[in-house]
C-alpha cells in the first residue's frame, strides 16, 4: 500500500467513529427524554388518584349522620380537611406538573430533574393526608354496623350471665339485690344504646358500649366467683374458726402452749377480711376477695397440721424426757466410777494427768446437760413453751449425750481395760512358758547325737524375753504399751524355738533314714559310699540338714526319685 491509501483509510475510520458516537449519544438522549416523560405521566396518574370516589361518597354519608352539634362539628372538621386537599393541595401539585411539562418541552432537564423530586414528595404527603382522612371517615360510616355487632355480642354475654343467675339463684341469695339492680341498669343501657343508634349519636354510643362491656364483664366475674366467696365468707371459714377455737381451748386445757401460733389475732384479722369481702361483694366488687378468702381457708386448714405436730411432739417429748434423764444419770455414774479409780490407775499403770482430764471434761458436760434438762422440764411444768420447741431442745440434749457417751467409750477402750490387759499378759506368759516346755519335749522325742548350737541360742533369747515380761509385770506403774510389746516378743521367740525343735527332729530323722537306706548301695558305687560317710560325719556333728542334703544327693545317683519317696513315707506316718 502507498501513502495515499493509508490516508484514505484513516479518514474513513475517523468518519465512521464520529458517526457511531453521534448515533449513541442520540439514543441516550432519546432514552433520557422518554424516561422524564414517563415519570411525569406517572406523577399525573398519582395526583388523579389522591381523591377517590370512595372518600367523597363516605363524606356524604357522614353528612347524613349529622343530627346534633357534636356530629356537625365532626363533619365540619372532616369537610374542611377535604376541601384543603381538593382546593389547595391538588391545584398546587397541578401547577408543578405543568411546570414539569414546560421544562420537558424546553429540554431543561437539569431543572426538571430537581422539580421532579419536589412534586413526588408533595404527592406522597397529600396522598397520606387523604388516606388518613378516609380512614377517619370510614371509622364513622362503619361504626353503625360495628357498634351493632358489638352490642349483639354483649347481649349474648349478658343472656349467659342472666341464665346462670336464674338457674342457680339460691347460690346468689346473699347478693341478689345488687345483682338484680345491676341487671336493671344493664337493660336500661341497652335501651339507651338503641335510642343513640336511632339518633346517630355515635359519640354517646361508644360511651354506652364501653359501660356495658365493663358492667357485664364485672357481672361475669361476680356470677363465676361469687358463690365460692359467699360460701367461704358465710359458712366454710366461720365453721372452721369455731372448730379451731374448740380444738385450741381443749389442747390448752391439756397443757399445750399454742401462743406461738398467734391464733386469736389471726382469727380477728380473718373476721375483718371476711367482713370486708362480704361488704365488697354486696356492691359487686370482688377484687382480690377470692384470693384472700382462699388464703385464710388454707391458713386454718394448716392449723390442723400444726395441732397434729404438737400432739406428736408431746408424745416424743414425754418419751425423751424420761430417756434423757436415765441416760444422763447412767453416764454420770460410769464417769464417777472411772474417776474414783483414777488414783489406782495412776499407781498401777503408766497414765498421766492429761490422760485423765477427759473425765473431768465429761463430768462438766454432764452437769451442763442436766442443768439444761432442768430448764426444759421447768418450761414444761409451767406450760410456757410449745412441745415442738421442747422436743427439739430435748433432742439436742440427747445428741449431746451421744457425744459424751462416745468420749466415755473411747476412754474406757483406752484405759478401762488396763487390768484386763495385765491379766491377759500374765496368762500369755504362762502359755509362753508351756511352749518352751513343749519345745524341750519335742526335742526329747528323738535321741539326737547332738543338739545344734543355734537351738540353745534361741532358747536363751526366749528365756530372756520371758524375763523381760516378768520385769514389766513387776513394775509400778506398769506401762501396758511396753508390756504388750514384751509379751509379743516373748511369744514370737517361744514359737520360733518350738518350730526349730520340730525342724531339728524332722531333719535328724530324715537324715538317719537316708543314711540307713543308702547303705544298701555302698558296695555298688564308690562315690555314694564317700558321700554317705560325709553325711554320717555331719549327722554326728548335729548338722542334720546338711547331712540330709548330702545323703539324698548321693542316693539320687542310683535312685533319682528317692526324696519324693522319703517325703511320702513321712507323710503317711
Amino acid at each position: 500500500m502507498n501513502k495515499t491509501t493509508f490516508i484514505l483509510l484513516g479518514v474513513t475510520y475517523y468518519i465512521v467513529s464520529v458517526l457511531i458516537i453521534i448515533i449513541v449519544l442520540n439514543k441516550i438522549n432519546k432514552k433520557g427524554k422518554n424516561k422524564y416523560k414517563q415519570e411525569i405521566e406517572e406523577l399525573e396518574r398519582d395526583k388523579n388518584q389522591i381523591i377517590s370516589s370512595d372518600i367523597m361518597s363516605s363524606l356524604q354519608t357522614v353528612e347524613e349522620f349529622v343530627n346534633n352539634d357534636l356530629m356537625q362539628e365532626v363533619y365540619t372538621n372532616l369537610r374542611t380537611r377535604f376541601d384543603v386537599i381538593k382546593k389547595e393541595d391538588i391545584p398546587h401539585i397541578t401547577d408543578n406538573l405543568l411546570k414539569l411539562e414546560d421544562l420537558y418541552d424546553s429540554k431543561k432537564y437539569k431543572e426538571l430533574n430537581k422539580l421532579l423530586g419536589t412534586v413526588e414528595f408533595d404527592i406522597y404527603l397529600v396522598k397520606a393526608k387523604s388516606d388518613y382522612l378516609l380512614k377517619e371517615i370510614k371509622k364513622i360510616t362503619l361504626s353503625k354496623g360495628k357498634n351493632r355487632e358489638i352490642a349483639t355480642s354483649l347481649k349474648t354475654r349478658y343472656r349467659l350471665v342472666l341464665n346462670e343467675y336464674n338457674n342457680h339463684k339460691i347460690e346468689y341469695t346473699y347478693i341478689s339485690k345488687p345483682v338484680e339492680l345491676q341487671f336493671e341498669n344493664i337493660d336500661k343501657l341497652f335501651s339507651s344504646f338503641e335510642v343513640a343508634m336511632e339518633g346517630n349519636n355515635y359519640s354517646e354510643v361508644n360511651k354506652i358500649i364501653k359501660a356495658l362491656d365493663n358492667m357485664i364483664g364485672n357481672l361475669e366475674l361476680v356470677i363465676k366467683e361469687g358463690p365460692s366467696i359467699i360460701l367461704m365468707g358465710t359458712k366454710l371459714i366461720p365453721r372452721k374458726i369455731e372448730d379451731i377455737k374448740s380444738i385450741k381451748d381443749s389442747m390448752e386445757r391439756s397443757g399445750y402452749n399454742l401462743d406461738y401460733l398467734n391464733i386469736d389475732n389471726s382469727i380477728k384479722d380473718a373476721n375483718k377480711k371476711i367482713a370486708t369481702a362480704l361488704e365488697k361483694i354486696n356492691v359487686l366488687n370482688i377484687t382480690d376477695s377470692s384470693v384472700e378468702l382462699k388464703t385464710i381457708l388454707d391458713y386454718f386448714d394448716n392449723l390442723y397440721n400444726e395441732f397434729d405436730k404438737e400432739r406428736l411432739a408431746k408424745k416424743t417429748f414425754d418419751d425423751e424426757m424420761r430417756s434423757v434423764l436415765v441416760r444422763a444419770n447412767k453416764l454420770e455414774r460410769n464417769n464417777n466410777e472411772l474417776r474414783r479409780k483414777t488414783s489406782d490407775y495412776k499407781y498401777s499403770y503408766d497414765i498421766t494427768d492429761s490422760d485423765l482430764d477427759i473425765l473431768e471434761e465429761i463430768s462438766k458436760e454432764l452437769k451442763d446437760i442436766k442443768k439444761n434438762y432442768e430448764v426444759i422440764v421447768s418450761h414444761h411444768r409451767n406450760k410456757t413453751v410449745a412441745y415442738t420447741r421442747l422436743s427439739k431442745e430435748m433432742q439436742k440434749l440427747d445428741r449431746a449425750l451421744d457425744e459424751v457417751a462416745e468420749k466415755l467409750n473411747t476412754f474406757y477402750d483406752t484405759f478401762g481395760n488396763l487390768k484386763e490387759d495385765e491379766l491377759e499378759a500374765r496368762e500369755q506368759l504362762d502359755q509362753i512358758k508351756e511352749v518352751l516346755i513343749k519345745a524341750k519335749c519335742k526335742l526329747n522325742e528323738y535321741s539326737l547325737p547332738m543338739v545344734p548350737d543355734y537351738y540353745y541360742t534361741y532358747m536363751a533369747e526366749a528365756k530372756e524375753a520371758i524375763d523381760d515380761v516378768k520385769v514389766e509385770l513387776n513394775k509400778k506403774p506398769i506401762s501396758i504399751k511396753t508390756l504388750n510389746v514384751r509379751v509379743d516378743t516373748a511369744r514370737d521367740l517361744a514359737v520360733k524355738l518350738y518350730n526349730t525343735a520340730k525342724e531339728v527332729v524332722k531333719s535328724a530323722y530324715m537324715a538317719e533314714m537316708s543314711i540307713v537306706y543308702g547303705n544298701r548301695y555302698r558296695s555298688l558305687n564308690n562315690n555314694l559310699d564317700i558321700a554317705l560317710i560325709k553325711s554320717e560325719n555331719l549327722f554326728f556333728k548335729g548338722e542334720y540338714k546338711k547331712s540330709l542334703e548330702c545323703s539324698i544327693n548321693a542316693i539320687d545317683l542310683i535312685e533319682p526319685d528317692y526324696y519324693k519317696t522319703l517325703r511320702s513315707t513321712l507323710e503317711k506316718k
